[in-house]
């Protein structure tokens, strides 16, 4: 990590504590703004497979207090679920063709069975992140984040048009202009504080004007009650008992996992992303929170096939208005899962938002999703950029473009697996994952070398290194490199002597050629800190202690071209790039 970078218009980053006020304003806002996909993707999917109202209205309940239970898990964390961020999580739309086909083959018990099947693998890729992490690279995670607002577009778009027939054909661009204009212009050129509100403001005087032209819905928030829950219970536990169709269930169920993997890599791009926005100061990617989202997501969606609701997943909304307000703290995470759990027992508060028109929601969409495709396109490129990982974002975009806009094969790509490649999101996100897999099998062979994390393998350690060179025939000045930093690398490793009392750890080396260069991938039991993150504060001089201390990591960072940290809960993993010295 070269250097530091700072984010100085975040007001307050996530370990800190904004003043109670704007910690309730914020996590309202957040809510409020989660409740349309909240409860609309939960409508149509139901109402796609042919569920009754009363179906419906306790898939929205259910998703709503699940939902609610889970970001607050997120913004304090228990163990190793939650990601201890500002994070919403919904139902996902790219689940809708697949929970309505689970629907109209077996209903909510066909569904309960299969969202609780796939939660489990959400559940082992969590806890085994760390083996995949060739493959789910920063230019895939970031990849799957640009390729959002390409998945929201078309949906963006229609809403623009939504008006009853006898209105104006002013009035939907009018209301959807003043939105856009007035949530713009306040994060363009208003003050700190008014940005907090900037997304309220913008869809109530939105609101306001299309209340003007009849298109605000007054009758659904008069005829809703002010309190109240489902009076209707779910009965698929009763169907599961009378027994389902075992061939519908192995054909939708490839489909469910795919959905979920696709859902795993949204929900790391997520997290990813709320973690680059959350601190002022630039840190290294840390992968422990990122586990933890999976493995709320893999909770949430358990929970959610026993109610038999639709799943779901992480997503990025809180990501472009934590950007937009600065506003980053943890107790804000709290709120926002609070009032959207209490917002579920309130029809009337519900149905304020429900009747705000489409367009209005369409103005205020086109900024969010545009401050979500800068975030996503940053991460892609956040470790550099060569031929191949370009070529890897581009084919990912356009292909996915393509394919949600029927420029690519559609015949084939909308009845493929229930449709579910009409989404950018899934079909880009399988391009980026087949790529990276096609470069990782075509690589060069790797060395691999295990022994126990103590000084004493210092010896067996420069043997590995050396070999490795008479092998690929290196020059002398670079095998003395390649010693020293394996030297200053196993002593970082070590840290405090002691540490080394506590407890014996296992070290895995991987080595492996690079084009002039030999890349170095330490593998050990997990640390606390983090090595780019120490080396990012390391200042060029230093007093007292901190000379003997830091003076590995100073031979560390003079020595390697590059220095990779990610830490995970079951293992650290310190990847080294060390090239030939300069003549």
């Amino acid at each position: 990590m070269a250097g530091l970078k700072t984010r100085e218009e975040l007001r307050y980053q996530v370990d800190e504590r904004a003043p109670m006020p704007i910690t309730l304003g914020i996590g309202l806002q957040h809510a409020v703004l989660s409740l349309s996909s909240m409860m609309l993707m939960p409508t149509v999917a139901f109402r796609a497979g042919g569920a009754s109202d009363a179906a419906v209205v306790w898939a929205v309940f259910a998703s709503m207090t699940i939902c609610g239970a889970i970001i607050a898990l997120h913004a304090r964390p228990f163990g190793r679920f939650g990601a201890g961020y500002v994070l919403a999580i919904g139902p996902t739309g790219a689940a809708i063709a697949v929970t309505a086909d689970a629907l109209n083959a077996g209903g909510p018990a066909m569904l309960a069975l299969l969202v609780i099947m796939a939660s489990a693998i959400q559940f082992a890729f969590a806890l085994r992140m760390s083996l995949l992490r060739r493959l789910l690279t920063p230019t895939v995670s970031g990849t799957a984040l640009m390729l959002i607002p390409v998945t929201i577009f078309p949906v963006m778009f229609d809403m623009l048009d939504e008006a009853p027939p006898e209105a104006p054909g002013v009035a939907a661009p009018l209301c959807a202009a003043i939105t856009f204009l007035v949530v713009g212009g306040i994060m363009l050129k208003g003050t700190p504080g008014l940005r907090n509100w900037a997304p309220i403001c913008g869809i109530v005087l939105g609101s306001i004007a299309a209340a003007f032209y009849g298109l605000y819905d007054f009758d659904r928030v008069a005829q809703a009650a002010w309190f109240g829950a489902p009076t209707q219970w779910p009965t698929h536990f009763a169907e599961i008992s009378e027994g389902l169709s075992i061939e519908a269930f192995v054909g939708l169920a490839p489909a469910f996992v795919l959905l979920f993997l696709v859902s795993a890599i949204r929900s790391m791009s997520s997290s990813l992303a709320i973690q680059t926005v959350s601190w002022r100061t630039r840190r290294a990617p840390d992968f422990r929170p990122v586990q933890g989202v999976v493995a709320a997501d893999a909770l949430s969606n358990l929970a959610a096939g026993l109610a038999g609701t639709m799943p779901n997943g992480a997503n990025s909304g809180t990501v472009a208005r934590t950007q937009l307000s600065g506003v980053a703290s943890r107790p804000v995470g709290l709120a926002f899962g609070a009032a959207l759990a209490l917002l579920a027992f309130c029809p009337k508060v519900v149905a304020l938002v429900l009747a705000v028109p489409a367009p209005v929601f369409a103005g205020f969409v086109t900024i969010m999703i545009a401050s979500v495709f800068t975030v996503g396109l940053k991460m892609a490129v956040s470790e550099g950029v060569d031929s191949q990982q370009g070529l890897i974002i581009g084919l990912a975009f356009w292909i996915g473009a393509g394919c949600q806009y029927g420029f690519i094969f559609p015949e084939f790509v909308s009845t493929f697996a229930g449709g579910m490649l009409n989404s950018a999101l899934t079909t880009g996100g399988l391009v980026a994952i087949l790529s990276t897999s096609f470069l990782l099998l075509t690589a060069p062979r790797k060395q691999r070398f295990e022994t126990e994390l103590a000084l004493s393998a210092l010896p067996q350690l420069r043997e590995f290194v050396r070999a490795l060179a008479k092998r690929r025939q290196l020059p002398a000045a670079m095998v003395e490199r390649l010693d020293a930093v394996c030297e200053e690398a196993l002593l970082t490793l070590l840290g405090d002597e002691e540490s080394l009392v506590e407890q014996k750890r296992r070290l895995r080396v991987v080595a492996f050629v690079e084009a002039d260069a030999v890349v170095l991938e330490f593998a050990a039991a997990g640390g606390q800190e983090n090595i780019e993150d120490r080396l990012a504060v390391l200042g060029d001089t230093a007093t007292g202690d901190s000379i003997e201390r830091d003076l590995s990591l100073r031979l560390l960072r003079h020595l390697a071209s590059d220095v990779r940290h990610r830490q995970y809960y079951d293992v650290d993993i310190v990847s080294l790039r060390v090239e030939p010295a300069a003549a």
